[in-house]
């Protein structure tokens, strides 16, 4: 914090006080200060180090920045990693771990504030913080994973898997929604079980959206983040990336992806209110839209690789 009253010069004295307040020995005025100073003479157990003001200030500055990370950011991206990772996971684990997510959540949610939460800023910027822990398969590895699939058969699998994985989010949060029933909450409160389904189905979409780019053997350059924040405004879009086109490969989210990011990830939001309906109406419609919507995704974005490759015989 800065204070609004201004700083007297540094004079003669003043250095000789700053230097008597912090055990530094001082200078007598208009003595130079010699090399290596701010060790004193004598015994090397008793040596002061000196002082070095712009190092102190970068190194409080890093202090503080690390100390003002929510401690759950980190939390919230392994555990999305793992939501969207395990094709196989069971019900009572998907469960589990949702609700840890949800309360990891809550807290940066009341940080976030109202405002925050309403507007979608909030959301984009977790879900920006999520995206490096979305693990994304080669096709090697897909094809290890998929039985020795190829080509048409191994994205028609890929579709079902992710379709299945975004359907039971879907349906746990309905679950918990009915067991815990007693009003909906308002959209603009923003409830953290709403945002962490909205995350978890983004980031296997997302993941979905990657693998089917390695199935068709378009390949995304750059890094792993900057391919990771490719997919992202890929997902925003609902298309497919064409390496080739001017502006289709992002180094960094500018102000129009972070917008399209924003706009589909509260429209996502929006479509899991339908999980809080009483009893399990919430479960099925929740599993049922997901499914849906996932579906609908993969073949936009397979029509936008065909054109780009032909796919190998499968």
């Amino acid at each position: 914090m800065t204070s609004d009253t201004p700083r007297p010069a540094q004079g003669p004295g003043t250095e000789r006080n700053e230097a008597a307040a912090t055990g530094n020995p001082g200078h007598e005025p208009g003595e130079a200060a010699a090399p290596g100073e701010g060790r004193a003479a004598g015994s090397p157990a008793e040596a002061v180090p000196a002082r070095n003001p712009g190092k102190e200030s970068r190194e409080m500055a890093a202090n503080s920045k690390s100390a003002a990370q929510p401690p759950e950011r980190a939390d919230v991206g392994e555990l999305v990693g793992r939501l969207s990772a395990d094709e196989d996971m069971d019900r009572a684990e998907r469960r589990r771990l949702l609700g840890r997510l949800t309360a990891a959540l809550g807290s940066s949610a009341r940080r976030a504030g109202v405002r925050g939460a309403a507007t979608g800023r909030w959301l984009t910027d977790l879900f920006e913080s999520v995206v490096p822990h979305i693990r994304i398969r080669d096709l090697e590895t897909l094809q290890r994973h998929h039985h020795g699939l190829a080509g048409d058969a191994l994205a028609d699998s890929l579709v079902r898997t992710a379709s299945r994985a975004t359907a039971a989010v879907g349906a746990v949060g309905g679950a918990v929604a009915a067991a815990e029933y007693a009003a909906p909450p308002l959209l603009l409160s923003a409830p953290a079980q709403i945002a962490a389904e909205t995350l978890v189905v983004a980031a296997i979409e997302l993941k979905l959206i990657a693998e089917l780019h390695e199935v068709y053997g378009v390949q995304v350059p750059g890094t792993g983040v900057q391919r990771a924040q490719t997919f992202a405004v890929a997902w925003a879009r609902q298309r497919g990336v064409n390496p080739l086109a001017p502006g289709s490969l992002t180094v960094a989210l500018g102000t129009a992806a972070r917008s399209a990011l924003r706009k589909r990830l509260m429209r996502t939001l929006g479509r899991h209110l339908t999980t809080l309906g009483p009893f399990l109406t919430g479960a099925v419609a929740g599993g049922a839209l997901n499914r849906a919507a996932t579906r609908k995704l993969a073949e936009s974005v397979r029509a936008d690789l065909s054109r780009q490759r032909a796919l190998p015989s499968g």
